[in-house]
């Protein structure tokens, strides 16, 4: 019985870390596309963390992810 508790919190503990880490990796997916737009978000035209915020819904919408 144990040994079934222990493999259980185990399972459950990567559960969790998984689920935790699906915004990590959301975000640096982000990250890495909104570099395309680096030159016009440095002269001004296109504000960082509003394109930020609609790229990363779009890409949680699409893949089903709730965040």
């Amino acid at each position: 019985m144990v040994g079934d508790r222990k493999a259980f919190v185990e399972q459950i503990d990567h559960a969790i870390l998984e689920e935790l880490s699906v915004e990590d990796r959301l975000n640096a997916e982000v990250r890495q596309l909104l570099k395309t737009y680096e030159q016009d978000i440095e002269r001004g035209h296109v504000d960082y963390q509003r394109m930020f915020t609609m790229v990363k819904s779009k890409l949680a919408r699409e893949r089903g992810i709730i965040l």
